[in-house]
């Protein structure tokens, strides 16, 4: 594939400050047509896959691409919206939202695009078009609040090989991880509140993060300690006794050991002793998508009533709730130091920009 030469550098090009706000991404359509490009992408990463790829690949392109399109479009066309899909809609909209704020705290000259480590628009592309509007420092911040592996490294993988096909590179920072940032468990803790405020406390509350392989905890991810960490401090800002709350995994895949204990046997256990009332709530997942619309508000909640349980509730993941896009205005910030945001654009060149990024997201 030819690459177009990159344009000569200006030496009055003013420089700028961003961020990119990347999320693990979503098939384009609810079609097993786009499903199969999407799951050919996702499964195709080997932090994602830790299986050798002699064996994995003719697994993968043999049997999985050719059985699980068409089932999993059938999961998102009963999550799918006039809009597209939820992630997509969400990360879309935090990234406006954090905009937004930066330029209410008089930052307005920070620019701020979404992207999708798999699916479009991809990190490449989202950085392509930052370095043509001229920015030169560039603040990669995942939707991954607790570190591994297989999510946030990814997305910095992402990063490092479009870098290595740039001449001029913009710097570079990476966030890590904010799984125990006070402001993301305030905003946590604010979104259960409303939830209760309206309809009652449940008799449990189960906190669903997404699964991984157990091998990865003994091979040094911080995943697992990370999520327990992040429950622990809700539950303590909650004010919660410990027997009321529990921690759990969701979304297993394969028939190797996963983190455990998994989120649908815990509630098919809760429900056959007689717990009323279940809430599921998925503080990892910072909007909601396939694996909180359908795997936990559908499938955990027909595994739990089935099972016995009389209420299930499926509390909402933080999307643009104020106080999460507070949050993470502060992080981004903290990161962000000593970088100078860059020349405020104009009042018409800021509604310009605006204009191509609803335009962008619109086409997304």
């Amino acid at each position: 594939m030819k690459h177009q030469a990159e344009p000569s550098y200006r030496h009055d090009q003013a420089e700028h400050t961003a961020v990119l706000w990347v999320n693990l991404g979503t098939p384009d359509a609810a079609t097993a047509p786009a499903l199969r490009r999407y799951l050919a992408e996702f499964l195709s990463d080997p932090r994602v896959v830790e299986i050798p790829r002699l064996v994995w690949l003719p697994i993968l392109h043999g049997i999985i691409l050719r059985l699980r399109p068409a089932k999993s479009a059938a999961k998102y066309a009963t999550v799918w919206t006039e809009q597209g899909s939820p992630l997509a809609v969400w990360t879309r909209a935090q990234a406006h939202r954090l905009a937004e704020a930066f330029a209410q705290a008089g930052r307005g000259a920070l620019r701020v695009l979404p992207a999708m480590r798999y699916g479009q628009p991809s990190v490449a592309r989202q950085l392509d078009a930052l370095k043509a509007e001229g920015a030169t420092r560039v603040l990669i911040l995942p939707a991954y609040p607790q570190y591994s592996a297989t999510t946030t490294a990814s997305v910095f993988d992402a990063v490092y090989a479009w870098a290595g096909r740039q001449r001029r590179l913009p710097e570079l920072r990476f966030v890590n991880q904010y799984h125990d940032d006070p402001a993301y468990i305030e905003a946590l803790a604010r979104r259960l509140e409303a939830h209760w405020a309206e309809h009652g406390r449940p008799d449990r509350l189960v906190l669903s993060f997404h699964g991984v392989p157990e091998r990865t905890l003994t091979l040094g991810d911080p995943y697992h300690c990370q999520c327990l960490k992040t429950a622990r401090l809700l539950g303590e800002r909650l004010g919660l006794p410990p027997e009321q709350l529990l921690t759990t995994f969701q979304s297993r895949f394969g028939k190797a050991k996963w983190l455990e204990p998994y989120t649908e046997p815990t509630l098919v256990a809760l429900g056959q002793q007689g717990i009323g009332r279940v809430d599921v709530f998925c503080p990892g997942f910072v909007a909601d998508c396939l694996e909180t619309l359908e795997e936990i508000a559908q499938e955990a909640r027909h595994a739990f009533l089935e099972a016995g349980g009389k209420v299930f509730h499926h509390v909402p993941c933080l999307n643009a709730d104020p106080a999460w896009i507070e949050a993470l205005a502060g992080i981004a910030s903290r990161h962000l130091q000593g970088w100078p945001d860059g020349p405020a654009p104009e009042p018409a060149e800021r509604a310009a920009r605006c204009t191509r990024a609803l335009a962008r997201g619109a086409k997304a």
